[in-house]
């Protein structure tokens, strides 16, 4: 397999993996994780390739699962081998003052928690655009990434007005990390041509939908409250009803088993190629439920899948009958403001 189709330069300084572990899993509500069983998942992830890891300051226990998994890989292998592990967190502030202070203060916990002397990229996060001290965060942030203990700021549920205004503000922006998937494409209208334009990066996430995009809901009746058990098929279920609803979902998913049967390969890998082979996407970021269930062997064949304009037309025909999610939720991130 050419390293090509399975990383790509983020950065000068940094190469990832262009599936990225999602850590969001760990921190409740999809499952008891036992952390010795997640942090030797994690090594296995690191063997297989899958060298990037997704967290935030606000997923705990993540940051010490990766700490402990620094220090477990340096053991084995070396203090070389770390140079090989990519590490993203996020700043996800209560809003409020935002000092020099209380931004180091975070950044520096993180640098304890996670094991590291300095941190890849801390992508901002902020809930109240009506409050202006993002403006604040970022202008630390950026301060503490010149100084050193950070590499690069990137963004994280951020909409295009205030990436624009950060943008012509000066602030230096590897990335925005928005919900990017066969059925919620809201990227596309104003998100992705402005980044393309300014060089940022998109790292999409909910590209499964939690695990519905998969041959687990083919052919099945409409999931109950109940039966959605982890909280990203909540989330996704609730994206899923505003795009179209069951019936059309069902529509979508068999063309999409046409597709992944021609392909020999599965629904899943579908789903990620469409978005990775968005042009301003750099890395998609699926979550890892550590020692509950793990998805390597499948993710990897991502890589060597090529998606043809047969495929592509195939799933427009039923994503074009689906409601403009747009116009119903608005631009990037605002499903949480």
């Amino acid at each position: 397999m050419a390293p090509s189709q399975k990383t790509i330069k983020l950065a000068p300084d940094i190469t990832i993996c262009k599936i990225i572990n999602g850590m969001w899993q760990v921190s409740g509500g999809h499952g008891y994780i036992n952390p010795e069983s997640a942090v030797s998942e994690m090594l296995q992830y690191h063997e297989s390739g899958f060298t990037t890891w997704d967290m935030a300051d606000i997923y705990a226990p993540a940051e010490e699962y990766f700490g402990q998994f620094q220090k477990i890989l340096e053991n084995k292998k070396g203090e070389k081998e770390l140079e090989n592990v990519q590490a993203f967190t996020k700043f996800v502030p209560s809003p409020g003052p935002m000092t020099r202070q209380v931004v180091e203060r975070s950044i520096e916990r993180s640098i304890r928690n996670m094991a590291v002397k300095t941190i890849d990229m801390v992508q901002f996060h902020w809930w109240d655009y009506t409050d202006t001290r993002y403006l604040d965060a970022m202008y630390h942030l950026s301060k503490i990434r010149d100084e050193g203990k950070i590499r690069h700021v990137g963004l994280t549920n951020f909409d295009t007005e205030r990436v624009e205004t950060m943008v012509e503000q000066g602030f230096k922006i590897l990335s925005n990390q928005v919900q990017y998937s066969i059925i919620d494409q809201r990227p596309d209208v104003k998100m992705a041509p402005f980044c393309q334009k300014h060089g940022i990066k998109i790292l999409s996430y909910g590209t499964l939908l939690g695990g519905l995009l998969s041959e687990k809901y083919l052919g099945k009746s409409e999931p109950t409250r109940s039966e959605l058990d982890t909280l990203s098929l909540q989330k996704y279920k609730n994206m899923l009803d505003a795009w179209g609803g069951w019936n059309l979902f069902q529509e979508l998913l068999s063309v999409l088993d046409i597709i992944s049967k021609k392909h020999g390969v599965s629904i899943a890998n579908i789903a990620t190629r469409f978005v990775l082979d968005k042009p301003a996407v750099a890395g998609t970021i699926i979550g890892v439920r550590l020692g509950i269930a793990e998805h390597k062997s499948d993710n990897a064949r991502v890589f060597d899948l090529k998606l043809e304009k047969e495929d592509y037309d195939m799933i427009k025909d039923v994503t074009s009958k689906s409601r403009n999610l747009f116009e119903i939720i608005g631009d990037c991130g605002d499903e949480y403001r």
